[in-house]
């Protein structure tokens, strides 16, 4: 059973847990779009997903209920209209407590390695802000709001920006540490004409909690 966090008639906010693709792999297996019939709660129409959030990614995901309210919502997106926060889990701790990363980014693949992204002066505008929430030891929890949505844009600012991968990132650190990459969709917020804001906190994943982040 998948949690909702927000419900009204043209939308439904999902705690998705760590570990659901959105989309059917390819090789096969469970998916988000399992669960799409269950999430129709008496609608006609199934929900459909509005953005994306990697596999190993729990938190906060918005479904549309109609296709007018995709489309509304999808424009919300590419307008930097949504604030969004995320709290992840860096392999080492960054310098300072609080700035914003502007790092471009493009997509790279190879045979040997697959496709992953890479920090580009010509790729696409890429900007997250962070604060530094608390430090465990060896490690640090920061606390994202990303202005874009770019493609493992947490996971590459984290690197390239900060210095440190996400604990249990497999791509872009040494995957140790953690059974998935350790990052949680925390809150979203979709303003919307007429209507009061879309607004969902999803509560912190056990495996944040059993690792000690307080989420303060």
């Amino acid at each position: 059973m998948i949690d909702i966090l927000f419900e009204d008639g043209e939308a439904l906010v999902i705690d998705k847990p760590a570990g659901l693709p959105i989309e059917r792999p390819r090789k096969g297996g469970p998916s988000l779009e399992d669960h799409l019939e269950a999430l129709k709660l008496g609608f006609q129409r199934p929900p459909m997903p509005v953005h994306r959030l990697d596999t190993d990614t729990s938190g906060c995901l918005l479904l549309a209920r109609n296709p007018k309210a995709l489309k509304r919502f999808n424009r919300a997106f590419e307008e930097r209209e949504v604030e969004k926060s995320y709290i992840a889990i860096l392999d080492g701790i960054p310098d300072g407590e609080s700035g914003t990363i502007e790092l471009s980014l493009s997509k790279i693949s190879s045979a040997e390695k697959g496709w992953r992204m890479i920090a580009a002066k010509k790729g696409k505008p890429a900007v997250s802000h962070w604060e530094l929430v608390e430090v465990l030891g060896t490690r640090s929890v920061i606390r994202f709001r990303p202005e874009t949505g770019r493609t493992h844009q947490l996971r590459i600012h984290a690197l390239a920006g900060l210095g440190h991968a996400l604990l249990g990132d497999p791509v872009y650190g040494n995957g140790k540490g953690a059974p998935r990459t350790m990052l949680h969709a925390e809150s979203l917020v979709v303003a919307r004409d007429g209507k009061p804001s879309i607004v969902a906190t999803a509560p912190l994943p056990a495996d944040f909690v059993a690792l000690g982040v307080s989420g303060g």
